[in-house]
C-alpha cells in the first residue's frame, strides 16, 4: 500500500516512531512490559482528572466495540435497566449489544442532527424508576456532532442513576474531566485522540462500580471486572494482550505530552476542523451539523450536487494522497472527512487545494 494521509476517525495517521515501537517483540509476563501496562494504566487515569483511590483504569483487547460490550456486559445486571440515548449508528450499536446481552433497556433516540433534550430525559427518569443508567456517546461519528455529556451528567446526579459515556473518538483529544462530571464509566479506544494504533481499548472507571460488578458478567472474555482484578495485581493481561500495539499507545502517551497535552492537541484538532469547513463551505460543501454542536473530530459534509459521484471524488483525493471516509446516514447523500491523528494545518490546506481542484476552482 501507499503512504496516504488517513482524514478518518480512527484507525487514523500515526508518527514513524509510534509505528517503530511495533518492530519488536515482547513477552507478556516479561515485568518491563507488565510495567509498560501499569504505566498506560496510570497515565490515563492523570488524563481523566481520576484520583487513583477513586477511579481505576482497565485495558480490554479488542476494538473500542469490544469494549463497549464489556462494560454494557460488566456493569449492567440481570435487576438493572439502562435508558440508552441515541442520535447516530453507535448509538443505535449500543442498543445492539445491550439486545444480544439480553438488557432491560429503553432507548430515547433523536434527529442525528440534534441535542437529546433535557426535560425529555428528565421525564423519562420520573416515570420510569427501574432506570439504574444512563448509556450516551459524547462524539457521535456518524455525523460529527458533539453531545451534550454535562447535561446528561446533571441529570445523573439527580437521579442517581450510574452514568455511561463512550468517549471513544474524544478522550484524549479534548479535556473530559470524569470526575466533574460523574462518569462511572468511561469508554475510549488506543487508535483516536492519544494517535496509537488499533488493537485494545480502555475503561476509566468508579473502583465503588467496578466491585459491584463481580458476577454480572454473562461472558468470560467481556468480564470487566475480572479483567481488573487480575491486571491491577502487576499490569498482567488475563489473557494474550496485543503488545505491539500496546508499545505503541505507550509512546503515544509520551508524544502527547511532548505535544503540550490534551490542550494543545485539541487546539491543533479544532484549528484543523475550523479550516476545513470555512474553506469546503466557500466551494459548496456545507457541513451537515451545526457550527456550535461540531466535534472538532470529524465532519460530515452534504453532497454539492446531484451529480457528485463519491466515488469518483474519493478516488481523486486519494490520488493525491488521502483517504476520506464515506457517509453513514442512510436519508442524505454524505461523506465524512476527519482531522485527527498526525495531521496538521498544511495537510489541511493541502487537502483544500486538491478539492478545490476537483471542482474546477482556482486555488487561492
Amino acid at each position: 500500500m501507499n503512504h496516504y494521509k488517513l482524514l478518518t476517525p480512527g484507525p487514523l495517521t500515526t508518527t514513524s516512531s509510534v509505528k517503530e515501537e511495533m518492530l519488536l517483540d515482547r513477552c507478556t509476563w516479561e515485568n518491563d512490559y507488565k510495567s509498560l501496562t501499569q504505566k498506560i494504566r496510570a497515565k490515563i487515569l492523570e488524563l481523566a482528572g481520576g484520583d487513583p483511590k477513586e477511579y481505576t483504569t482497565v485495558l480490554m483487547q479488542g476494538s473500542g466495540t469490544f469494549t463497549v460490550e464489556a462494560v454494557m456486559n460488566s456493569a449492567i445486571s440481570n435487576q438493572d435497566k439502562a435508558l440508552i440515548i441515541t442520535n447516530g449508528a453507535y448509538g443505535e450499536r449500543i442498543v445492539k449489544i445491550a439486545k444480544y446481552i439480553g438488557i432491560a433497556f429503553r432507548e430515547f433516540r433523536v434527529a442525528n442532527n440534534e441535542y437529546p433534550n433535557e426535560e425529555e430525559i428528565r421525564n423519562i427518569l420520573k416515570e420510569d424508576s427501574d432506570i439504574t443508567h444512563i448509556v450516551m456517546v459524547h462524539c457521535e461519528t456518524t455525523t460529527g456532532i458533539l453531545n451534550p455529556i454535562e447535561m446528561v451528567s446533571k441529570l445523573s446526579k439527580e437521579f442517581e442513576k450510574t452514568y455511561i459515556v463512550d468517549a471513544m473518538s474524544s478522550f484524549g483529544g479534548m479535556e473530559i474531566n470524569v470526575p466533574e462530571l460523574g462518569i462511572d464509566y468511561l469508554i475510549s479506544s488506543a487508535n483516536k485522540c492519544i494517535q496509537g494504533v488499533p488493537g485494545f481499548g480502555f475503561v476509566i472507571a468508579r473502583i465503588d462500580k467496578l466491585i459491584a460488578c463481580e458476577g454480572n458478567s454473562r461472558s468470560l472474555s467481556f468480564d470487566l471486572y475480572d479483567q481488573w482484578k487480575e491486571m491491577k495485581k502487576d499490569g498482567k493481561w488475563r489473557f494474550t494482550s496485543p503488545t505491539h500495539v500496546v508499545a505503541a499507545f505507550a509512546k503515544a502517551l509520551d508524544e502527547l505530552d511532548e505535544e503540550g497535552g490534551i490542550p494543545a492537541r485539541f487546539s491543533r484538532y479544532q484549528n484543523n476542523n475550523r479550516i476545513l469547513r470555512e474553506r469546503l463551505k466557500e466551494i459548496g460543501f456545507h457541513a451537515y451539523i451545526t457550527d456550535e454542536k461540531q466535534s472538532p473530530i470529524i465532519t460530515t459534509f452534504l453532497f454539492p450536487n446531484e451529480s457528485f459521484s463519491f466515488e469518483d471524488f474519493y478516488d481523486y483525493v486519494k490520488e493525491r494522497g488521502f483517504v476520506l471516509y464515506p457517509g453513514k446516514l442512510t436519508h442524505i447523500n454524505t461523506f465524512r472527512i476527519g482531522n485527527i491523528g498526525e495531521i496538521y494545518e498544511e495537510d489541511i490546506q493541502t487537502l483544500c487545494n486538491v478539492i478545490e481542484n476537483y471542482m474546477g476552482v482556482n486555488v487561492k
